[in-house]
This record gives structure tokens, sequence and C-alpha cells, in this order.
């Protein structure tokens, strides 16, 4: 059995999903909901740099609600400010990390 941290919000379907996929696929499942309990600065830095860009979900409510200002900051800030801009999930494995529930990811996870 492996052991995942998954990093979402409880709200959102596709992390549910994901748990549930991950769980019955015999995974040991860790939630850490990223609006209740902030990641630290390291692991933004961490994410960023193997995500880049992609990290942030530009097509997310909360991203069209930011201020220009905001739009214009450098993604650790707009994720420090507003955590839920994550694209989720994020999927973190003893040795790497996965962005997002596509077939991509599922195929890695689901073995």
């Amino acid at each position: 059995m492996t052991t995942l941290t998954l990093y979402g919000i409880p709200t959102c379907d596709t992390c549910k999903k994901a748990i549930k996929a991950l769980e019955e696929a015999g995974h040991d499942v860790t939630f850490h909901d990223v609006r209740a309990d902030p990641l630290s600065p390291s692991k933004w830095d961490a994410l960023l740099l193997q995500f880049g860009e992609k990290l942030i979900n530009r097509s997310s409510t909360t991203y069209r609600g930011l201020s220009d200002w905001m739009k214009a900051s450098d993604p650790e800030e707009q994720l420090a400010q507003h955590p839920t801009l994550m694209k989720r999930p994020v999927i973190e494995t003893e040795d790497r990390y996965y962005l997002g529930w596509d077939t991509g990811v599922q195929a890695a996870l689901l073995k």
C-alpha cells in the first residue's frame, strides 16, 4: 500500500473522485485542505518549481475575480493570498508530484 498526500479543498468534486479511486486502488490517502491549512512558502516553491504557471487555475471563478494587480503578480504571491487558485488536485507520492486527475495521472497511480 502506498501512502499519498492529496492537496485540494473538500468541496472539489475532482478531489473527491480522486480520493475515492485512489483508496479503492489500495492507496492510503492523506487529504490536505489548502484553504483550512495553507501550505508553507517552501511547499509552494516546490510545487511551482515542478509545475510552473500550470499550477494556477486561470479558468477558475476565483482567478477571474482577482484584481488586475493580483493577476499580474507572481504565482507564489497569488497562491499565498488565494490558495484555492491551485489547480486541483495535487497528489504527492514518495518521489514525485502529480497535477490534476487526467487519464495520465490515473494511469500512473491506479496501477
